[in-house]
């Protein structure tokens, strides 16, 4: 008696799996033919099957696709360091200090017994916490100065596009060290000083795109209607600018990281004992002879980040530039 019950409520178990299973199939099958309609019924139906059918062209692009790889392993690496890391990367050893790689510490130690492998984890946390700030401050600045001036133009202008050059005819590095020396050390004296040098490149992108289009019909159309100046920026000229604006940023994030890491190598970026690859290799270059490791491993770790940026750059130009 037992044995049949058990079979029933087994069958009526795999029966609720199976009807769970195609409800979720069902439920999938209606999101996908809603976001491919060829005739959406609404502006937000639009929106979102543009966006997919953006994200699967993407996807069909190598460099897209390892790039975002890279950048979701960093990520997932970045969220869990305290789980992944096999030690404080604060926790120093005298004892253990400048130990080849070997099987407890898997990429060595440094000169004050710090497990390197635990520190180049931690060590992506500020690192992308400097990319999101800068990106933060810097893009809505700069497209903000590029849509007024393009919209605007005259005197308004002329004196935003000098104030660009005079930013773009220095070296962006050379100007955020000096920024940083001027400033001073600590994380968010580096994010401020990167934050200067990137808004004048996005305020070119946007003051380009808005010349050319503010003088088109639809725009035209939305001032003959009445409609406010913000209104007409923030819904006609902005979305237009927003392409080449997304593709300077994933640029450009390559970029941030360097800088960072400059900042870093020279004191004037992330403070000790914080982790950051930077510092990390700034405290390892008296010993680059003997234990390259110190050096050469964030040196590899600063490589992979700004390259997954870049590969995620240059899929998206392919997928959203015109020109491509």
């Amino acid at each position: 008696m037992n044995t049949i019950d058990n079979k029933i409520n087994t069958t009526i178990n795999n029966n609720n799996n199976n009807n769970t299973t195609t409800n979720k199939v069902n439920k999938y099958n209606k999101i996908s033919k809603w976001l491919n309609d060829p005739q959406p019924h609404s502006v937000k139906q639009a929106k979102w099957g543009q966006r997919y059918q953006t994200f699967r062209k993407a996807l069909k692009i190598p460099s897209f696709n390892i790039g975002l790889l890279l950048l979701i392993i960093l990520l997932v690496v970045a969220i869990f360091a305290p789980l992944l890391a096999p030690f404080d990367p604060n926790l120093q050893e005298a004892s253990h200090r400048l130990q080849a790689p070997n099987s407890n510490y898997w990429l060595g130690t440094d000169q004050l017994g710090r497990d390197v492998l635990s520190r180049l984890i931690f060590g992506i946390r500020p690192t992308f916490l400097i990319i999101l700030e800068v990106t933060l401050l810097a893009t809505p600045v700069g497209i903000g100065i590029g849509i007024l001036a393009g919209f605007y133009g005259g005197i308004f202008e002329s004196i935003c596009m000098r104030l660009t050059d005079i930013f773009m005819a220095l070296p962006r590095l050379v100007l955020a060290l000096a920024l940083g020396a001027v400033l001073g050390g600590g994380l968010m004296n580096a994010v401020i000083a990167i934050a200067i040098t990137a808004w004048p490149a996005y305020a070119r992108i946007a003051r380009a795109e808005t010349k050319a289009i503010k003088n088109s019909d639809y725009v035209q159309a939305a001032i003959t209607q009445g409609l406010s100046t913000f209104t007409i920026l923030r819904t006609h000229i902005l979305p237009m600018c927003m392409p080449s604006i997304v593709v300077r940023m994933s640029f450009d994030m390559a970029g941030i990281i360097l800088m960072a890491a400059g900042l870093g190598f020279l004191g004037l970026g992330a403070q000790p004992p914080l982790a950051e690859w930077g510092a990390m290799i700034a405290s390892g270059r008296d010993y680059i002879f003997d234990q390259w490791w110190l050096c050469a491993i964030p040196g590899i770790a600063i490589c992979l980040a700004s390259l997954a940026f870049n590969l995620l750059g240059d899929g998206l130009r392919d997928v959203l530039d015109p020109k491509y």
